[in-house]
C-alpha cells in the first residue's frame, strides 16, 4: 500500500508496496490505431491494468463516435502481455448474460488467462432509445443487474449452471472451453447504497465507483461493509476500486471534460507528479485496492507519465 509520511507540513504519500494503477480508456472519438498506441504505452510506462468501458454512443452524449466494447475487449486481450484487462462496466441490458459470459471466456484464453469482467446496470438511455432497447425503471433494471450477474458468474466459475429467474433461465448450461483461470474476477460497477451496493456485497469480487472524492470513496467502502455483515460475506473478499480523472491543470480539466467538469472536479487528479502520487495516496488511506485512471481521447500522455515517473521515484517497481 502507500504510506503517508509527514514533513514539512504536508503529507507525502510513499510505499514499498503500491496499490495498482491502472487506466481505463474510453472507447469515444478514436480510431482502432489510436488505441492500439495507447495501449502500448500504458504497458511501457508500468501500469497494471487496463479496461474498456461499454456504450455505442460516446458517453458525453455528443455524438455515435464509438467503438464497440466486446471486440475492443478482445482486442485488448490480444495487443498487451502483461496488464489485467477489464471492463468497466458491461451494460447489462445490452447483452444476454450466456453471450457475455462466452465471449469473456474467450477473451481469458486470448489474453493468457488475464480477463475480468464488469457489470453495471446501465444509464444511457439515449442509446437505448436509438437502438429500441427496453429502458425500464432503476429498479428493473438493478433487477436485470442481480440476476444477470448470477448468470456470469456461474458461467465462468462452475461447469454447469442452472438458474430460473424471472429474466434469465439457464438449464444445465455450460461454457466451454472453460476460461483460463479458475475463476475470472467479476466486478460490480456503480454507487448506489442500496442496491447496487448490495448486490455488490453478495455477488461481486471487486467493486468499482467513478469520479468520486476520498471521503465518499471511504463512506461508500463503510456501506458495502455493512451489506457484507448482512450477507455474512467477509468485506476482505471485494476488491474496491475507484476511477478518477487526471489533468495537469485547470485548463486541462476543462479541456478534457468540458461542461461537467466541476461535477467530476472531486474525483480528478490535478497538479504535477507529486501532487498525483499524494492524490492516490489519499485513496489507498481511504481504502482502495486499486486506483484507474480514466482517459477519454484525444490521448494526453503527459499526466500518465508525469504519474508513473512519480510513482517509481516514490515506489520503485521490483524487478521482475
Amino acid at each position: 500500500m502507500i504510506l503517508a509520511a509527514r514533513g514539512s507540513g504536508r503529507v507525502v504519500y510513499r510505499a514499498a508496496v503500491r496499490v495498482p494503477i491502472g487506466v481505463h480508456t474510453g472507447l469515444q472519438h478514436t480510431t482502432v490505431d489510436e488505441l492500439f498506441d495507447l495501449w502500448d504505452r500504458i504497458e511501457e510506462l508500468g501500469f497494471d491494468w487496463i479496461s474498456i468501458w461499454d456504450h455505442f454512443y460516446a458517453a458525453d452524449l455528443s455524438s455515435a463516435d464509438c467503438l464497440e466494447a466486446v471486440a475492443s475487449h478482445a482486442a485488448l486481450a490480444c495487443r498487451t502481455r502483461r496488464v489485467r484487462c477489464g471492463s468497466l462496466v458491461y451494460c447489462a441490458g445490452y447483452r444476454h448474460p450466456a453471450v457475455l459470459a462466452n465471449a469473456i471466456a474467450t477473451i481469458d484464453h486470448l489474453s493468457g488467462g488475464r480477463a475480468e469482467v464488469g457489470l453495471g446496470a446501465g444509464w444511457a438511455v439515449n442509446e437505448y432509445q436509438a437502438y429500441g432497447i427496453a429502458f425500464p425503471p432503476a429498479g428493473e433494471r438493478l433487477d436485470l443487474l442481480e440476476e444477470s450477474v448470477q448468470c456470469v458468474r456461474s458461467l465462468l466459475h462452475q461447469e454447469v449452471t442452472d438458474i430460473a429467474g424471472r429474466h434469465f433461465t439457464l438449464t444445465d448450461a455450460r461454457c466451454e472451453p472453460r476460461p483460463v483461470q479458475a475463476k475470472v474476477p467479476v466486478w460490480i460497477g456503480g454507487g448506489g447504497e442500496r442496491r447496487t451496493l448490495r448486490i455488490a456485497a453478495r455477488w461481486a469480487d471487486g467493486w468499482n465507483v467513478p469520479f468520486i472524492s476520498p471521503d465518499d470513496f471511504e463512506h461508500k467502502r463503510a456501506v458495502l461493509a455493512s451489506h457484507c455483515a448482512e450477507v455474512g460475506r467477509d468485506p476482505a473478499e471485494i476488491r474496491c476500486a475507484v476511477n478518477v480523472g487526471l489533468a495537469l491543470d485547470e485548463d486541462h480539466l476543462r479541456a478534457q471534460f468540458g461542461d461537467i467538469a466541476e461535477v467530476v472536479r472531486p474525483g480528478v487528479l490535478i497538479g504535477p507528479g507529486a501532487a498525483l502520487v499524494d492524490s492516490v495516496g489519499r485513496y489507498t488511506e481511504a481504502g482502495a485496492d486499486q486506483v484507474n485512471v480514466a482517459l477519454r481521447a484525444p490521448w494526453s500522455l503527459a499526466g500518465l507519465e508525469a504519474l508513473a515517473g512519480a510513482m517509481d521515484e516514490l515506489a520503485p517497481r521490483p524487478e521482475p
